[in-house]
């Protein structure tokens, strides 16, 4: 099985390069850059296969795991940043870690957007997603993720992370020559109640499902051996 510490910093500094090509080619290319970090993610998957150490039931649970993430999503498109996408993804990484988080993040975001609408903007949410399950899979085994209270609270601050990251791509996509840490805070301050949208969203589907989800999650990782 690929390293952890190796496979956090491949896709990091992968995923940043892409992010930096897509700014320098603005709206162009934006499929390709998507695609790329798919198969970014996707980096364990040929690995394991190459070692024979790929089951099946891998591949099943990440397609199965992604299209609950987007059905976490697409339902609530109405209400701006409200939706389950996040829950599943940190519950994910929870679980299996963060190999399956950064894949079921930026699937999800995809997939996704192949209903809500691709664009620039779609590989920052890939990425955004893929980091969320990154590091709640880094934390899973600390006190602090261990209880549903720290669980709530990892969800509340990424909602806004992940809006202060968008934040970027919106300030670099529509005013690159003038990117201020001025204009940044602006466009924060601006999407505030979008984050807390998101965020507030995040605590409610922790508090509510975490537990039945996690008992499950545990039931398929001993019956599978996973």
């Amino acid at each position: 099985m690929i390293n952890s510490k190796k496979y956090i910093i491949l896709i990091l500094l992968g995923s940043i390069l892409i992010l930096i090509f897509s700014v320098l080619w603005t709206d162009k290319h934006y499929m390709i850059f998507s695609i790329l970090i798919i198969f970014l993610s996707l980096v364990p998957f040929f690995l394991k296969f190459e070692r024979k150490e790929l089951k099946a039931e891998n591949t099943v649970l990440i397609a199965i795991l992604a299209s609950a993430a987007v059905l976490g999503r697409v339902p609530f498109a109405a209400i701006p940043s409200v939706q389950a996408t996040s829950f599943v993804i940190i519950m994910t990484a929870l679980s299996f870690g963060e190999e399956a988080g950064f894949m079921v993040g930026a699937l999800g975001a995809f997939v996704s957007n192949m209903f809500m609408g691709q664009g620039p903007w779609t590989i920052w949410q890939m990425f955004c997603w893929g980091m969320m399950g990154v590091s709640a899979g880094i934390l899973r085994n600390t006190k602090f993720m261990k209880n549903i209270i720290g669980q709530s609270i990892f969800g509340f601050i990424w909602g806004f992370l992940f809006g202060w990251i968008m934040n970027i791509w919106y300030v670099l996509y529509f005013g690159a020559d003038s990117f201020s840490f001025q204009v940044f805070l602006v466009s924060c301050i601006t999407s505030f109640k979008v984050d807390l949208n998101h965020a507030v969203s995040n605590v409610v589907f922790i508090l509510m499902f975490s537990k039945s989800w996690k008992k499950i999650f545990d039931r398929v990782k001993i019956k599978y051996d996973l």
